[in-house]
């Protein structure tokens, strides 16, 4: 891997794409063969969109992420909102250069079904992989960057894209310090919200972070500006 966290010589190709049946209601279990192995994703597409969210779990991986399985929560909601949710497991969890390379891919996919515009959403471990994703894929307009890390977004001020931060304010596994020093290195328009008293997993009472959520990203997606600003979260 370069030492901004890029692949290097690395490629990846999609070779096929297969979908079949999931436990989710509206949703399709999808099966993306590359040219480095199978990507599995959970896809809830909304037929005729282009705007799509694209999401990411932490260094373990895994379909639901952070927050009481926050992505398979509000996937029905986004679709509901108009936007197809695209959540990918990886290949090779733990490892920044093939994972990076999975959400590539995942841009990839979205592109060749019709989406012109993608947000990354990713947690942990996968909130500095969508946000040098966010670097390097085009279709990408934005990037909610949940309790990151710091390792792989040493060149955030190239992300030249929005960039939601949110962290935990209580969080004993990556401080809330990375999110502060992302925040200060990045380019405007920017946002940091900090969630008092809350963890990690960013278990925070109540709907404020869902709501945060629905409303920010589908606005990227229709290219709202978007003011910079940091806030503080007290809990409810």
């Amino acid at each position: 891997m370069d030492d901004d966290g890029s692949p290097g010589d690395l490629t990846l190709r999609l070779t096929r794409v297969s979908g079949g049946p999931s436990d989710e209601a509206g949703a399709v279990g999808l099966r993306l063969e590359t040219t480095r192995g199978v990507i599995a994703a959970i896809m809830h597409p909304v037929e005729g969109g282009t705007g799509a969210l694209l999401c990411v779990g932490g260094a373990m991986g895994g379909l639901d992420g952070p927050a009481r399985k926050l992505y398979r929560r509000l996937a029905p909601a986004f679709g509901a909102a108009g936007v197809t949710t695209v959540r990918l497991d990886y290949r090779v969890p733990n490892n920044f250069e093939e994972c990076l390379l999975d959400v590539m891919a995942g841009c990839s996919f979205l592109k060749g079904i019709g989406a012109t515009a993608v947000v990354l959403m990713g947690h942990s471990f996968g909130a500095a992989v969508v946000i040098k994703a966010g670097e390097l894929a085009p279709i990408v307009c934005a990037v909610v960057s949940l309790s990151p890390q710091l390792s792989g977004t040493r060149q955030v001020e190239q992300l030249g894209k929005p960039l939601l931060l949110v962290h935990g304010a209580a969080d004993t596994i990556l401080s809330h310090e990375a999110s502060e020093d992302i925040y200060g290195r990045a380019l405007d328009p920017k946002r940091l919200v900090l969630l008092e008293e809350t963890g990690h997993g960013l278990d925070f009472p109540g709907t404020a972070l869902d709501d945060l959520l629905l409303e920010w990203a589908p606005a990227r997606l229709r290219g709202e500006p978007m003011d910079s600003g940091r806030n503080e979260w007290a809990r409810p």
